[in-house]
């Protein structure tokens, strides 16, 4: 099952977001990001939060047309966006994308961006998507060896970037990029594997050790067909 999620950032091409839809997608709004769903005509399945960015009348009008509503005390340890993703991974998703994640605030952002590193949701491959660019984590020593392997689609000249977390990766082999790694290391802090590029329409990195942050951005003619 997929969970797509829409927090309350900046939410981008909502034509694409709309696109990239899939029949059966489980869609979740984290607080703020109902007010999205309602933009685009898509009534969320679960409304999850402690509702600080909804006045009142929105939510009982969200409650009135029979959306789920799962409230949290204003004092929580997670973020509306991390309680929307446990939330999924408790119905038995294995995916999640998530719209809307970043914004103005600069700590929301960074912890939205380290969402996926969190050990507590390693059983949901995680997504992040603003517009052009999609935000994937690659996580080795896991239970999960499918989560160490990533396939990208979209063109040639998409930028791809792979930054390190909590540490030195090692064992990344890379297949269609312009600047290729077999069984090759990036230092956690360095830059080395920022701004690489796809030479075709399809690429792949591979991960032996550690957790490496993975950032596409594509071309905008690609957009249509990088879900």
């Amino acid at each position: 099952m997929r969970a797509v999620i829409f927090a309350n950032g900046h939410l981008g091409d909502s034509a694409a977001v709309l696109h990239s839809l899939l029949p059966g997608d489980l869609i979740i709004a984290a607080d703020g990001g109902a007010r999205h769903c309602r933009a685009l005509g898509i009534p969320p399945d679960v409304l999850i939060g402690d509702f600080d960015s909804l006045a009142e009348v929105e939510l009982a009008s969200l409650q009135a047309d029979g959306i789920e509503i799962v409230r949290h005390p204003a004092d929580k340890d997670y973020t509306d966006l991390e309680l929307a993703l446990r939330h999924a991974l408790q119905l038995g998703a294995e995916e999640a994308v998530v719209y809307a994640a970043l914004g103005v605030r600069w700590d929301q952002t960074l912890a939205n961006l380290l969402l996926p590193a969190c050990t507590e949701l390693e059983g949901l491959r995680i997504r992040l998507v603003d517009g052009p660019q999609e935000i994937h984590l690659l996580r080795a020593d896991s239970e999960r060896p499918e989560l160490a392997r990533l396939e990208i689609y979209g063109q040639a000249g998409d930028t791809v970037s792979l930054i390190p977390l909590t540490g030195d990766a090692h064992g990344i082999t890379t297949r269609g990029l312009q600047y290729p790694l077999q069984s090759g290391s990036l230092a956690f802090g360095a830059t080395r594997g920022v701004s690489n590029a796809m030479v075709g329409a399809q690429a792949s990195v591979e991960l032996d050790h550690g957790l490496l942050l993975l950032v596409v951005i594509h071309a905008p003619r690609a957009l249509e067909d990088s879900r």
